[in-house]
């Protein structure tokens, strides 16, 4: 009651609400309000393997496989090589910083290495942030995936600090290729029939997403016996049911948001019960140097190495390294030295919480800020679309969308809807239309649509507000073709074209930077102008707009082209000469 209260407040003031969360845990802790004596790591390792299992089985869910075209190579270096690069920095920092051996520093960087798929898809999805699909796709797919490497090289590391004869090499190698292939494997499997099984068996209603989730513990439960990583497999599972035609898929997904926000509220509410904040004063000073050191150098540095072969430019790798938010993993990694009887078990459970408080602060505070000053952040929905989705009983191909029709809608200025989508009915003044009835759709109407459940979220910026003028409104704005070259821009304006974009059209472009998805209102800067997106039909861009920053040229610019447009017939064609080709 206290986090869904707290969320309300917190919202208000732009604080992460995974923090909030945590927070009111110290507070109902044993040096806080309630007095809670709460020291039990086992259950808390409990809890917190079941919370990451959904949580992640969520995120994999509503990635689509469409969106990791180009994303998937960098995210899984970052979540492979990355994770290591970050552990062996952090080594190098917190073994003089907090008297440690160069081993157990390691072991320190691995249990913050990895970033927190909680936080990271709670602030892609829920944060209003709207970024370009290959950064969200590279941030969720490194979050989703990054865990395996973080587990197995913390529990590896308890091990050699326990053991008497350590690994050899080759095993250590042979140990992390078997939980990975065994992680693969169960994932594929699982999430393939978890999918077949609600095709095919009627469940009573209401008990289809118990289901779901059920399969996603399951799943992990089972990886894990296997000697698996079960992280890995929950993800691909969410990733193969919500990537196929899946029978009530709507109620599913409905439900997830709902079991994910309890899960993530009492894992960090029980990891905030688990500390004793008068304990970690001792560790607070060098805790809080390896926060920035994680935050100003490991993370960047590891991030600049894996994405350099990929040519990401400077401003995207520089906001992927300060997304690496710190948080439940973080805390949950900590409680395996702790459950192990590991000497100095205490120092890293405490060290890894400051890092994560200060993570949760600093970076979850600002990525808004960061991302809208490194140019990133496209326009962003006023308000929330409210979708209404109705699983059709015997169709797996097709659902019914419901939206509400406001003022500032897109769907009010442009042409057909997607050739995949079909209006069926229109509420309008509490009266039920077919579409011939309806007409042209108004603001203050109902729209149902027959959509495929796959594509059916694309439908959401049709129907949104976007924030400011809308851009036909703009008079400085230059509408062009999609199938304008970019090439006309360069000769017209003097934009600057990088030597691989000189045969592109203004589509093109937009489809190469939003993976086959572009949305009007979508954005590309040119240096000196800004491309926006105005018309889309098919997934390629039939209208765009010039935006340029000189706001004179822009003038000058709409006045010829005003001009042109009234120019007479005998101006617009060119009238053939006697023998038989164009005039000039």
């Amino acid at each position: 009651m206290a986090g869904i209260v707290s969320s309300l407040v917190a919202s208000r003031f732009g604080a992460p609400l995974l923090l909030v969360f945590l927070v009111i845990g110290m507070i109902l802790g044993e040096d806080g309000l309630g007095g809670v004596d709460f020291d039990n790591y086992a259950v808390a390792y409990l809890i917190g393997s079941f919370a990451l299992a959904v949580i992640l089985f969520d995120g994999g869910l509503r990635t689509k496989l469409m969106s990791l075209r180009g994303a998937l190579a960098p995210a899984s270096l970052l979540a492979t090589a990355g994770v290591l690069l970050t552990a062996g920095i952090m080594a190098l920092a917190a073994a003089p910083l907090l008297g440690l051996t160069l081993v157990q520093g390691l072991l320190l960087g691995s249990i913050v290495a990895s970033t927190d798929a909680a936080a990271v898809f709670f602030l892609l999805q829920a944060g209003g942030l709207r970024l370009r699909p290959r950064i969200t796709a590279t941030l969720e797919v490194e979050s989703g995936t990054n865990d395996p490497v973080a587990i197995f090289m913390t529990v590896l590391l308890v091990e050699l600090l326990l053991a008497e004869v350590p690994a050899t090499p080759v095993e250590v190698v042979l140990l992390l290729l078997r939980e990975a292939s065994v992680g693969i494997l169960f994932g594929a499997l699982g999430g393939t029939a978890a999918a077949w099984l609600l095709n095919r068996v009627e469940l009573p209603v209401g008990m289809h997403p118990l289901f779901v989730v059920a399969s996603a513990v399951f799943i992990y439960a089972a990886t894990g016996l296997a000697h698996g990583s079960g992280f890995l497999a929950v993800y691909l599972a969410g990733l193969m049911l919500g990537n196929r035609p899946v029978r009530a898929i709507a109620n599913v997904i409905s439900f997830h948001d709902t079991i994910t926000w309890l899960c993530q509220i009492v894992m960090f509410l029980v990891l905030g019960l688990l500390v004793t904040p008068s304990r970690m004063l001792d560790h607070a000073l060098p805790a809080v140097a390896v926060a920035f050191v994680l935050m100003l150098v490991a993370r960047p540095v590891a991030v600049w190495l894996c994405l350099a072969p990929f040519r990401y430019p400077a401003a995207e790798k520089t906001f992927v390294a300060w997304v690496g938010l710190r948080g439940a993993v973080s805390i949950f990694l900590a409680t395996i030295p702790m459950l192990s009887g590991l000497p100095a078990a205490s120092t890293y459970f405490d060290v890894a919480f400051v890092v994560v408080l200060i993570s949760l602060t600093v970076q979850g505070w600002t990525i808004n800020i960061v991302a809208k000053r490194l140019g990133l952040a496209l326009p962003t929905i006023a308000r929330p679309v409210y979708r209404v989705e109705l699983d059709l009983p015997g169709q797996l191909e097709q659902e019914m969308v419901g939206y509400p029709i406001t003022a500032g809608s897109h769907v009010l200025d442009r042409g057909p809807l997607p050739a995949w989508a079909r209006l069926v009915l229109v509420i309008r003044d509490n009266r039920i239309l077919d579409p011939a009835e309806a007409g042209v759709l108004r603001e203050g109407d109902y729209a149902y649509l027959l959509a495929p459940p796959r594509l059916a979220y694309r439908l959401d910026r049709l129907f949104a507000v976007a924030e400011g003028a809308r851009p036909q409104d703009d008079l400085s704005l230059l509408p062009l073709r999609g199938d304008t070259p970019l090439v006309r821009l360069r000769d017209l304006y003097g934009l600057p074209l990088p030597d691989d974009k000189q045969d592109a059209t203004i589509a093109q472009l937009f489809a190469e930077h939003f993976n086959d998805q572009p949305e009007p209102g979508d954005r590309l800067r040119l240096e000196t102008a800004t491309l926006i997106v105005q018309k889309v039909e098919e997934q390629q861009v039939l209208v765009a707009a010039l935006l340029l920053d000189d706001l004179a040229g822009s003038i000058v610019h709409r006045a010829l082209f005003d001009v042109r447009s009234r120019r007479p017939r005998w101006f617009a064609r060119r009238k053939p000469r006697g023998d038989g080709q164009a005039a000039p």
